[in-house]
């Protein structure tokens, strides 16, 4: 993995505030073998967006780009990952608004190939903080991811107070109803890039957003997992209720978020 900040290399000084305090925002690109990213501008969209609702900032995105392209530069291997993280060192448990000047941290990883191996899900009890927000505030999360996989599944599929299906570890559910409609999850869910692009490209599939319980989640044809590391990922069982993997609408839906063209950083 490689990181920059602000386009020079990092310190453990400037990640100590980060790890310290854990308040930022950031946003997941895979970056295909040709340098393009599905979904860009969405990427981008999402990084000012949560700027301005964390920090009060307005966030440049050619500074962004720019700071992409130079993580990007002495990296070898594609497709990649890359993680943009906005954060600002001058903010301590003390001082939370504090933020005078965030600042643009790269991450990058390898990325594996599209679809990856099914997924099998545990229904946690879990709300994540400011949904709507993709932010650093992941312990919550991955502590349901931990208890998803110290009982042998893989991830975890949140339920809300409400008793309704939600989100899952790092991606957004969606399920396919027997009449092959595409059901996403209503509620306070974080609204993914490939949640959207999925909705707007899918040809012949209708598309439509509905509560959804752990019961009438496991009472579907087929469900999966969306984020932007792994497209549209099959799950293969919710609890103890298995899915097929090779059900028709996932197909099409893993072709679509294939044909979908990449924009140039």
């Amino acid at each position: 993995m490689t990181v920059t900040l602000d386009g020079t290399p990092v310190s453990a000084d400037d990640l100590l505030p980060l790890a310290l305090t854990n308040v930022g925002h950031f946003t997941s690109m895979r970056v295909d073998a040709d340098g393009r990213v599905r979904g860009l501008s969405l990427h981008l969209e999402r990084l000012v967006r949560d700027c301005r609702t964390v920090w009060g900032a307005d966030l440049d995105t050619g500074r962004v780009r720019d700071h992409v392209r130079q993580g990007l530069a002495g990296v070898t291997g594609r497709p990649c990952v890359v993680r943009v993280t906005v954060y600002d060192p001058a903010v301590d448990m003390v001082h939370p608004a504090r933020a005078d000047e965030p600042r643009v941290l790269v991450s990058v990883r390898g990325a594996g190939a599209l679809p990856p191996e099914p997924l099998r899900a545990l229904c946690v009890p879990y709300e994540r903080d400011l949904p709507e927000v993709k932010h650093v505030g992941l312990f919550g999360a991955l502590n349901a991811r931990r208890t998803a996989q110290l009982a042998g599944f893989d991830d975890a599929l949140f339920v809300g107070r409400d008793g309704l299906v939600t989100e899952g570890g790092t991606w957004n559910a969606g399920f396919v109803d027997h009449d092959g409609t595409v059901v996403w999850p209503s509620g306070p869910v974080l609204p993914g890039v490939t949640m959207a692009l999925l909705q707007k490209h899918t040809e012949h599939t209708g598309h439509r957003v509905a509560p959804v319980t752990p019961e009438e989640a496991k009472g579907m044809a087929a469900a999966f997992a969306t984020n932007t590391s792994v497209g549209v990922r099959a799950l293969s069982a919710i609890d103890d209720s298995g899915f097929p993997s090779d059900h028709p609408v996932l197909g099409r839906l893993q072709e679509t978020y294939r044909s979908i063209p990449g924009e140039i950083l």
